[in-house]
């Protein structure tokens, strides 16, 4: 099958393939798996113009709904969460994007990009919960060694307003404020406009290790932000390169390939957070740790080579 965007000569059946196996290991993390597709795409397929990055974010829009479903269903959708990651995230997508086709267009300096904000993330719950854990039962470091399995239950919202988010989850009150996430979501936005992610890749991860969220309650809302935020950055860069004065440029996506990579990416959003009550919360994060890590050190390290 040719895909005439992306240059490639690929059997039907691989994209749906590939990103189903991804999302139902990343969505019980709140991730949809395009932080992972990307690099399969730029890597494995050779798909490296600015063209990949709005495809990966059609990925998202395809294969979300069905995660998104199934956390709104089980009860465990943070809709205040939802919402401020939508309204920081969407003005950094716009950024993002922008900077994306104006100033990363080279595929190797774009790697390096990537690898810099990934290695952000994922050496941060590396630390937290990998080595840090190894530390401690080798009484390196004092503190808890094992992470107590939280009860999963329904999500419900004690405080929200300009201030303050606050909700109880397994018989604890958690809080954030809403002024520090809305710019954490802005900066996330640009970062993951311009890296195609949507920004949950990075939202997610930050939520859980940062701010000590529960990575049940974290997930459905990052998800649900992803996809809107996803499907706002296709219609930009749908538009972008005329509006740049760059129409020779193709920065529009994929449709085809970025179509059938959501069609399997929707089944597997959809198993991926159907499992998630079931697996530990360290579990969890370590897969988010290592997928993180292992990308953006083979994005650094293969800009130096």
């Amino acid at each position: 099958m040719h895909f005439e965007v992306a240059g490639l000569e690929l059997a039907w059946w691989i994209p749906p393939l590939v990103s189903c196996v991804i999302a139902t290991i990343f969505t019980s993390g709140g991730v949809s798996g395009a932080f992972i597709l990307l690099p399969f795409q730029v890597s494995v397929l050779g798909f490296s113009s600015p063209a990949v990055t709005p495809t990966n974010h059609l990925y998202n829009v395809v294969a979300i709904p069905g995660g998104v479903y199934r956390y709104i269903r089980e009860g465990r959708m943070l809709w205040p969460l939802a919402a401020i990651t939508i309204v920081g995230t969407l003005p950094g997508v716009v950024l993002g994007s922008w900077l994306r086709v104006a100033y990363l267009p080279d595929a190797r300096t774009f790697k390096l990009f990537a690898g810099f904000v990934l290695l952000l993330i994922g050496g941060r719950m590396l630390w937290e919960n990998i080595l840090r854990p190894l530390c401690c039962r080798l009484g390196l470091h004092r503190d808890v060694c094992r992470e107590a399995q939280p009860r999963i239950t329904p999500v419900e919202v004690v405080r929200f307003d300009w201030r303050r988010l606050e909700f109880r989850f397994s018989d604890k009150v958690y809080g954030v404020s809403v002024p520090t996430l809305i710019l954490l979501t802005t900066v996330v936005g640009m970062l993951g406009g311009a890296y195609g992610v949507g920004g949950g890749a990075i939202i997610s991860p930050f939520l859980v290790t940062f701010l000590q969220l529960p990575v049940y309650t974290v997930a459905g809302a990052s998800l649900l932000g992803t996809f809107l935020t996803s499907a706002f950055a296709v219609v930009l860069f749908t538009v972008l390169a005329p509006l740049l004065g760059s129409a020779s440029l193709t920065v529009s996506p994929d449709w085809m390939l970025g179509g059938l990579f959501g069609l399997g990416g929707l089944l597997g959003t959809y198993l991926g957070a159907s499992l998630q009550r079931y697996l530990p919360q360290q579990a969890i994060k370590i897969v988010l740790a290592l997928g993180v890590t292992v990308v953006s050190t083979r994005y650094i390290v293969g800009y130096f080579l």
